[in-house]
């Protein structure tokens, strides 16, 4: 079929034609360096996940994992593994190694960081290429036209240091987020862990106590048949008896509830703390007297929440800094050359210059968006420092008033002891009976377990208090950088 125009649609076959009327050592030129760059350019890599192969290795996990005491034997951490027992600071490690929300805020520290380099990079020139096709000049050599040209964008006015600072501080902001994550993580443990001891405790209490309360009943019912007492006081022996039954009961299941609790704060599955024992020392240990000035400075110095709204604010300020030099236009160079017709064809070269020109606006909307976000950025910084101020001093507050009552039922449990004693040395005298022994032991346990709330939430508050301040007496800064830095487990 004959062509009616001049008109050459872009097929395979005519690139190959323009192509092949190109000097060999011209087409080199271009076709060389575009190869060597798509030679470089990154790859796709499949990852997917399976979440049964995920299920599988998360219940494989274990304290007896290789990676895990390299982990605690490079963060000095192996001395309770090793004597049988896992203390408070060797369980942070495994939490810091296992536990999923830290891969998650390293994840995000990550992506971050990798926008610190995206920022830093300078914008790409581009290249165009326009073939045409002129068929109105007879006898020439090629009717083909072969325009090339580049657009090399130049940034002015600073924007790419601007950009480069702002992402470094949200990547600080990132990384403090984390070092938050990783104080969340610890308090997790630390909870659980109180809970636990707290629920063994008040079990081996309630066995003692439920023993004398049974001897008292047993007494009572001897009495009962000899006819010394009504059936009344009996029954209410067994009801206090069945009482601190289900007192036991209840506190085994918080004993099973609290060792779930500190697999899941630790990252692991329940059966991997089977047989695990577990000290609890380390719960009664602080930084020291810390009084509310030192607290506070201590929070304001220290608190990630804090810091990380700190480097948010300084973010914002170089975002409205990069937006001041958006007022400033950029310069775009336009080099081009254009060939036409063979070896003795015409070759052009132009060079163009462009820039936009700010004449309907100057960024103003942008520049006052960016100040607005500044201001909002102080206000929670403001905010956020205002609650840790707060919550340093409630958390003295309570600690304080939990050292006070602690005091008084030690006391109290003190002096019931003394009464144990001494009903104890009246029986070997004679002086008292079997019965007046079960009710003292009764009394004294009962006492005990209040004596033990009153150390429990003593241990509480403290850890609000560790929590409020996150003292590097508690948490030092070379165990922060191996949280932060420790690969997540592989699924």
């Amino acid at each position: 079929m004959a062509r009616d125009s001049g008109y050459a649609p872009c097929t395979l076959d005519a690139m190959r034609l323009s192509l092949a009327a190109i000097p060999r050592h011209r087409a080199t030129l271009w076709i060389f360096p575009v190869g060597l760059l798509l030679a470089g350019c990154a790859h796709f890599e499949d990852r997917p996940i399976a979440p049964a192969a995920a299920t599988d290795a998360f219940e494989a996990r274990s304290l007896a994992d290789p990676n895990l005491e390299a982990f605690l034997g490079a963060n000095h951490a192996l001395g309770a593994p090793q004597a049988g027992t896992w203390d408070l600071n060797s369980l942070a490690l495994v939490a810091f190694y296992y536990h999923p929300d830290l891969a998650v805020a390293r994840a995000q520290w990550a992506t971050a960081r990798a926008a610190e380099v995206t920022a830093g990079e300078r914008p790409n020139p581009n290249f165009s290429a326009t073939p045409g096709y002129d068929s109105g000049i007879p006898g020439a050599p090629s009717p083909w036209i072969l325009p090339f040209s580049l657009d090399v964008p130049i940034e002015t006015a600073g924007k790419r240091g601007y950009r480069s600072v702002q992402a470094s501080e949200l990547s600080e902001a990132a990384r403090w987020n984390l070092v938050a994550a990783i104080w969340q993580v610890r308090s997790h443990v630390r909870t659980a862990l109180l809970n636990l001891y707290a629920a063994d405790q008040m079990r081996a209490l309630l066995t003692s106590q439920e023993a004398a309360q049974a001897q008292a009943v047993r007494l009572l019912e001897g009495q009962l048949s000899a006819g010394g007492i009504s059936g009344y006081e009996v029954t209410q022996g067994r009801i206090a008896l069945d009482t601190t039954r289900l007192a036991y009961q209840d506190a085994l299941r918080q004993s099973v509830e609290a060792l779930s609790q500190l697999a899941s704060a630790l990252g692991l599955p329940r059966q991997a703390l089977d047989g695990v024992r577990f000290s609890y020392a380390q719960l009664d240990s602080t930084p020291g007297e810390l009084s509310g000035t030192e607290a506070r400075r201590q929070a304001l110095l220290n608190r990630a929440d804090v810091r990380a709204a700190l480097a948010e604010y300084a973010a914002s300020q170089s975002a409205l800094q990069l937006e001041i030099a958006r007022q400033y236009p950029d310069i775009h160079l336009g080099p081009g050359y254009s060939w036409n017709g063979g070896s003795a064809g015409d070759s052009q070269w132009q060079l163009g210059l462009g820039l936009t020109l700010p004449v309907l606006n100057q960024n103003q909307g942008a520049i006052g968006e960016a100040k607005a976000k500044r201001e909002e950025a102080a206000a929670r910084f403001q905010a956020v420092e205002a609650g840790a101020i707060a919550e340093v001093a409630g958390a003295l507050a309570g600690y304080q008033a939990a050292l006070q009552q602690s005091a008084v039922t030690e006391a109290l449990s003190k002096n019931l002891r003394q009464d144990l004693d001494s009903v104890r040395a009246m029986q070997g005298a004679g002086e008292a009976d079997p019965l007046a022994v079960a009710n003292a032991e009764v009394q004294y346990y009962a006492s005990a377990g209040t004596q033990l709330n009153a150390l429990v939430r003593v241990r509480q508050a403290l850890g609000a208090l560790e929590d409020a301040t996150e003292s590097p007496m508690i948490l030092p800064e070379s165990t922060l950088n191996s949280a932060q830095q420790v690969p997540p487990p592989l699924l």
